[in-house]
């Protein structure tokens, strides 16, 4: 059976530091040594203590890692995804905000 995703409505931004978009921070150490996803584009953050910090949001299949040029996509419903900068546009289309 051949089936058309449903569109969805979402707020999408650019990821940016210091406006709490990310839901947590992990240690940089932790997200090599226990991920199994390639680490080079990640944002990393170096905090006073001299510890290093990846930004992430949280889902329902777990947590994805906020890299440089990313978008996080917030739904209607509350849900929030990461889309890379290269994809976003190409799965999602800008429409009109409607004024009210």
């Amino acid at each position: 059976m051949r089936c058309k995703r449903t569109p969805i409505e979402a707020d999408i931004l650019p990821y940016e530091l210091g406006k709490g978009m990310e839901d947590g921070f992990e240690l940089w150490s932790d997200v090599v040594t226990k991920g199994w996803i390639i680490t080079d584009t990640l944002i990393k953050i170096k905090r006073e203590d001299g510890s290093i910090v990846c930004p992430y949001i949280t889902h329902r299949r777990g947590r994805t890692f906020i890299g440089e040029g990313d978008y996080i996509v917030h739904e209607d419903d509350g849900t929030k995804h990461v889309v890379g900068g290269e994809k976003v546009f190409s799965r999602f289309e800008k429409i009109e905000e409607k004024e009210q």
